[in-house]
């Protein structure tokens, strides 16, 4: 069985517009937009892999290193040379996609987060190369990789929260800091309740409290964008994110999926293009 899955890969879980944020958007120039595709497609099926319940350890392994491979664009996943393609073989490039493979490799061998550092450190890997990766792709200076950093782990949590039953009900993964549980007696398998209660409640205010503060230190990141376009879309997802981490404070995400509205994310949106705009002129 996990030879077979292993040979074929199911259909992405996920599609661009089933994500949180915009990706890829139409403010982005078009050359850009399909290197940006080419990125997500990749970092989605290495995602799937990480993720497959019809995969043993090992084979998902041996599937990611696959991808390493075909990052070098010779040989490996169809996927990864499709990205080596879309970038030209760009190493500097390619580098943010091998970095991703990190981050899948540790979902692999390892289904919880000691700490926040702990929590941090996962984050280095799974979110803030994407940030780079944009950054680096408009040519932006390497000097804002701090900020982008900040709000890409911002993203993270915010999904790891809005999706923290189902990680632990259908993946037995907790990223929720293991000692702040600890500290309010909260337990993995609490996760696999109908509704948090106080305890969760706790545990997401410490998280969203820190993401506020990664969201404050990205604030400006637009304002400093030489890339127009890129700067628009950067504010509209700290838009995005300001009103999900709101939201998650009043919601409990073990009684149903916390998501904006269409009417609210095409408000973040509108507010983001204006920012854009704005902060620019």
């Amino acid at each position: 069985m996990a030879r077979a899955a292993a040979a074929s890969l199911p259909a992405p879980s996920k599609q661009a517009g089933d994500e949180n944020f915009p990706v890829a958007s139409w403010l982005l120039a078009r050359d850009k937009r399909n290197a940006v595709m080419a990125f997500y497609r990749f970092a989605r099926q290495a995602d799937d892999i990480a993720d497959s319940p019809d995969l043993d350890r090992g084979h998902k392994i041996a599937q990611l290193d696959n991808f390493e491979r075909g990052l070098g664009g010779l040989s490996g996943a169809p996927v990864a040379l499709a990205l080596h393609g879309a970038l030209g073989g760009n190493s500097r490039l390619l580098a943010h996609a091998s970095a991703l493979l990190q981050a899948f490799r540790r979902d692999c061998l390892c289904d919880h987060c000691h700490s926040w550092a702990d929590l941090m450190a996962y984050c280095a890997c799974s979110a803030a190369p994407v940030g780079r990766f944009l950054l680096d792709l408009h040519g932006e200076d390497e000097s804002l990789h701090p900020q982008a950093d900040s709000l890409c782990d911002a993203l993270q949590v915010l999904n790891h929260l809005q999706d923290c039953g189902d990680d632990y009900t259908r993946l037995g993964r907790v990223y929720l800091p293991a000692d702040w549980m600890a500290a309010v007696g909260m337990a993995p398998a609490h996760l696999a309740a109908c509704g948090g209660g106080a305890p969760l409640r706790h545990v997401m205010d410490l998280m969203l409290d820190r993401v506020d503060m990664l969201l404050d230190q990205a604030d400006n990141l637009p304002s400093r964008l030489k890339d127009r376009r890129l700067a628009m879309e950067t504010a509209i997802i700290i838009q995005i994110g300001r009103r999900l981490a709101a939201l998650l404070r009043n919601r409990d995400p073990l009684t149903g999926r916390v998501a904006l509205s269409p009417l609210a994310y095409g408000a973040a949106c509108l507010g983001g293009v204006w920012q854009g705009l704005w902060t620019r002129a």
